[in-house]
């Protein structure tokens, strides 16, 4: 376990650490981009385990490559930290709820690019708090196979099922596209579409890299938007989801926006024993390191 309060992070929480993603220096000197791993999933509903997907993540990141064909780069062209796992109480929502907001509050202020591990999806709410509260002209794509748009699950209004129903109560819906969703309540569809946000998977490139324009982007990835025969390893698996191909056009695609911050959530590794999921999961992430590190243009 580490402290950073006395660090160069400046950071008033503690993270634990046994592996860094591949090609990841160790703090923040010099960095632009810092990766850390929330291990929360207290409301998943259906099959709990994603607070191992931060480790799965970069125990398997050593058996690919730092090289990217697609993008021509290179992980060690990148300045990029990885701070460890926040120490998050289990049980307590609300605790860990601030505990990210303010690691991530601290990120910001900083000048950092936070790139966070989850755990399942309710950790991009105070994410996107904290990113709000820096860049309140935000845009934000969610690439999911769910809405989110349910205002309680189960009686709770803080759920991995209502998230971007909450979020959606600060940063204004013309802001947020929700790309791939094919699974939710005729309410939540419904709701969609009226407030503009839905787009199904048959969105190219170019048309999310226009609609971003020279605006601040934040993206949340939930794992689950790819099919579950390319990524089984998710709490709630949907057939008839996109391509890893169709997902890293999406992410390429958006090399030279304004990245502001980005998370991945919802792999629950121990659902996949040939640890396909934790592979793929873990090439998205250097994806995403690459896509918001190019030069803005």
């Amino acid at each position: 376990m580490r402290n950073y309060n006395a660090s160069p992070t400046e950071m008033n929480v503690d993270f634990t650490r046994t592996q860094v993603f591949m090609g990841a220096q160790q703090d923040l000197k010099n960095a632009t981009h810092a990766l850390f791993g929330m291990p929360y999933d207290g409301t998943c509903s259906f099959r709990p385990g994603t607070r191992f997907g931060p480790a799965a993540i970069r125990n398997i990141s050593e058996g690919i490559e730092t090289y990217c064909p697609l993008f021509d780069r290179d992980l060690e062209e990148v300045k990029f930290a990885d701070l460890g796992d926040l120490i998050l109480p289990p049980g307590a929502k609300d605790d860990a709820i601030e505990i990210i907001e303010r690691a991530a509050a601290d990120l910001f202020k900083q000048g950092v690019i936070p790139c966070g591990l989850g755990g399942e999806h309710l950790i991009s709410l105070p994410l996107l708090r904290a990113a709000h509260k820096v860049h309140p002209e935000l845009v934000l794509i969610q690439f999911d196979a769910h809405l989110d748009l349910r205002d309680d699950y189960l009686g709770t209004h803080l759920s991995h099922a209502t998230v971007l129903r909450r979020i959606t109560e600060f940063v204004s819906p013309a802001r947020v596209l929700q790309v791939g969703p094919r699974s939710g309540t005729r309410e939540e569809f419904q709701l969609s579409k009226k407030l503009g946000t839905y787009r199904d998977s048959s969105i190219t490139p170019d048309a999310l890299r226009n609609w971003v324009g020279d605006r601040p982007l934040y993206v949340t990835l939930d794992l689950d938007v790819l099919d579950p025969s390319i990524l089984p390893g998710t709490g709630t698996p949907e057939p008839g989801g996109v391509t890893f191909a169709t997902l890293e056009a999406w992410i390429r695609g958006l090399s030279g926006c304004k990245w502001i911050g980005w998370d991945v959530v919802e792999l629950s590794p121990d659902y996949d024993v040939s640890q396909v999921s934790s592979v793929v999961s873990a090439k998205l992430v250097r994806s995403l390191l690459f896509s918001s590190s190019a030069p803005h243009c």
